[in-house]
């Protein structure tokens, strides 16, 4: 099943103006957008596919900012309308031309959806229209009637509806497109759409952290605890380092840091031999204690024989964002004689980026020769070294 995540951010966010104005979803949070933060999450998912953006039309220059280092992964962004229900629209039908099998429409002030939710609300689409995640309620809710409590609400069938919810593709947009010809209906999600449409919309286990950043105080908030001296990070930086080597043998390219460079050899290994990804993941690895590349890949497996070793970078930093887990930094050092690294280094740092779902500014590629000492400046092989910092909760 193939599956493409759209993400709702046209909307002005009047209760949470924050920086110079700006919309909510494009303020920094921990120092990387929100936005960012949410795309990121559906783009180092393996089960998502393409990720389309739904944007205000003014907010180009603002989009262009919080999504590069995803360009890969982002079908053009496509301008929302004056409601929700008319944004999720436009989405729908910019996914037609090549439509998948299934869509999952999410808000982009939910920036700290984990991929066990996402993959709940995938899951759920196995033999149901759509999957809906939900909590239940646990406040006492009351009526209220002229500033006098009137009665209490029995909320044993109450649940709080999360995103992203999950649909096939083609029964929600038929539904959308039903809802767009009765422009009096107001729905405040897309399972209201589904259900007045009569889809079949499953119940999953939403999550706590889930939550909707709506106001300027839930996006201080937010973005203090993500800070480094925050109490929430307080003593939880960790910081690891990785190393690797491969030797040099007959080919016509290297794969470095995900980016295949000309050169008159090629770096021998069980898989790519993507020597800097292979100290990266390694470096991510150590900052969980999660043994290093050999433990989750081993060589003696012919599944990775060849195999792209972004595979293991974002398998790495997919167990770092289980244990909710921040990626703040990489930091990748090459060593060889040859070849040249200057050209392809803000490349590397982009599929990096991309890889991990940071930003290109918290990646650092660095390069150096070993002024034609040892094996290195003999030009027999490539040594990498990396450093991960990590923020745990």
């Amino acid at each position: 099943m193939s599956v493409a995540a759209l993400i709702v951010a046209a909307g002005r966010g009047a209760r949470a103006a924050g920086e110079a104005g700006r919309p909510k979803q494009y303020c920094a949070l921990g120092g990387v957008p929100m936005l960012a933060r949410t795309i990121a999450a559906f783009a180092t998912h393996p089960g998502v596919g393409d990720i389309l953006v739904v944007i205000h039309p003014d907010d180009a220059a603002l989009y262009e900012a919080a999504s590069q280092g995803f360009a890969g992964r982002l079908r053009q962004a496509v301008p929302g309308g004056a409601r929700r229900q008319d944004s999720v629209r436009a989405g729908l039908e910019a996914l037609a031309g090549e439509a998948p099998s299934a869509v999952l429409i999410h808000d982009a002030a939910r920036p700290f959806v984990r991929p066990e939710l996402i993959s709940r609300v995938i899951a759920g689409l196995d033999t149901h229209q759509g999957a809906l995640p939900c909590l239940p309620v646990t406040d006492t809710l009351k009526l209220v009637a002229q500033g006098r409590v009137t009665g209490t609400v029995e909320r044993d069938s109450l649940w709080r509806a999360q995103t992203p919810q999950g649909f096939k593709f083609d029964a929600i947009l038929s539904a959308h497109r039903a809802a767009a010809k009765e422009p009096a209906r107001e729905f405040t999600d897309d399972s209201g759409i589904a259900e007045w449409f009569g889809l079949d919309v499953a119940l999953v286990e939403g999550a706590e952290d889930n939550r909707k950043l709506t106001t300027w105080e839930d996006l201080k908030i937010a973005d203090e605890l993500l800070q480094p001296g925050s109490a929430r990070a307080s003593g939880t930086i960790r910081v690891a380092s990785g190393y690797d080597v491969h030797a040099f043998g007959p080919g016509d390219a290297v794969i470095l840091c995900g980016v295949a460079i000309p050169h008159p050899k090629k770096l021998i290994g069980h898989s790519d031999a993507d020597v800097g990804l292979h100290a990266l993941t390694d470096a991510l690895l150590g900052t969980i204690a999660e043994g290093d590349i050999g433990v989750h890949f081993p060589p003696s497996d012919a599944r990775w024989r060849g195999a792209a070793s972004e595979l293991f970078l974002k398998h790495a930093a997919s167990l770092v964002r289980e244990r909710g887990g921040v990626i703040v930094h990489v930091d990748v050092t090459l060593l060889c004689e040859a070849p040249r690294i200057g050209p392809y280094r803000d490349q590397m740092r982009a599929r990096i980026a991309e890889a991990l779902g940071v930003q290109i500014a918290q990646v650092s590629i660095k390069a150096t020769t070993n002024e034609g000492l040892g094996f290195i400046g003999r030009g027999e092989g490539i040594t990498a070294m990396a450093t991960a910092t990590v923020s745990l909760p």
